[in-house]
């Protein structure tokens, strides 16, 4: 069967935390099959070296995850920009660095019929991480034991027949310093923008996606596959908008009911991913 495809001029991806263990690995994957794209910018964070480093621990299915976004890049023309985040912070050392169609980098400008939008994962804009870091760390194993209380406490929720909740979304919604502590966040990356000339900002880090207007610039935020499970895309006749993975399931769903495709089995390489086949692409919209 053909793998129906959403097309988007631009994706932009971050905080995937290869490595983690709350990492939603199968549902970025999908989300990366299914969608097509001239430009993948990976926005910081995508591979966890501090919990690699402790206690982390590597699937096959992170390993998946690369070899989809170099597929991407070698059969498919698109072009990949990697940014480091905090938590990859050891590609500090090679960047910035470019081979074939993928660039490694600190920041990027991503240019727009509307203007140019600069591209940063955002760490550098969180007085935590910039000045404490000791601090960031005890933060990230926090935060880590909170999803792990997350995951029994949903797992007693689904036997009651309930729906998923986030405790730290929740927190963090709630509490007055953390919702200063974002607000005086996105102040800076506004700042910042203007300071690069740019209409707008797209960034990560803090695992809350958004999409607004922050004192005449443009700020977007692509959350996470931590919890949020969201993508900032960019579509083809201009604009961007906030992929949140459940409407792009149904939007694939509607796909697969309107179109006919080409009878066919597809196989499998010797890695698992599927070889090449045919696809059909409905542009996002």
């Amino acid at each position: 069967m053909k793998r129906p495809k959403i097309r988007y001029r631009t994706v932009i991806i971050s905080d995937v935390h290869l490595g983690f263990a709350d990492c939603k690995i199968s549902q970025v994957n999908h989300f990366l099959r299914h969608v097509h794209c001239d430009k993948l910018i990976l926005n910081g964070d995508i591979i966890d070296g501090w919990h690699l480093k402790k206690w982390g621990k590597w699937s096959v299915e992170h390993t998946r995850f690369l070899r989809l976004v170099l597929k991407k890049a070698e059969k498919h023309g698109t072009e990949v920009v990697y940014l480091r985040g905090n938590h990859d912070d050891f590609l500090w050392k090679i960047l910035p660095f470019q081979f074939d169609q993928i660039l490694l980098a600190n920041e990027y400008i991503h240019e727009t019929p509307q203007g140019n939008y600069v591209c940063v994962h955002g760490d550098g804009f969180d007085a935590v991480t910039t000045n404490f870091r000791w601090l960031a760390r005890l933060g990230s194993i926090s935060y880590a034991m909170l999803l792990m209380i997350n995951r029994v406490y949903n797992w007693t929720r689904r036997l009651r027949g309930k729906e998923y909740f986030s405790i730290s979304r929740a927190i963090k919604a709630k509490v007055k310093h953390a919702v200063s502590a974002v607000g005086r966040y996105e102040t800076s990356l506004r700042d910042f923008a203007v300071e690069r000339n740019c209409v707008g900002i797209i960034c990560g880090h803090i695992h809350t996606p958004a999409d607004k207007m922050i004192g005449g610039i443009h700020y977007l935020n692509s959350g996470d596959w931590v919890e949020s499970l969201t993508a900032i895309g960019e579509k083809e006749e201009g604009g961007f908008e906030l992929i949140e993975f459940g409407g792009f399931l149904e939007r694939l769903a509607a796909l697969e009911g309107a179109r006919a495709f080409i009878a066919g089995d597809v196989g499998e390489d010797e890695e698992g991913d599927f070889a090449e086949e045919g696809e059909a692409v409905l542009a996002a919209g």
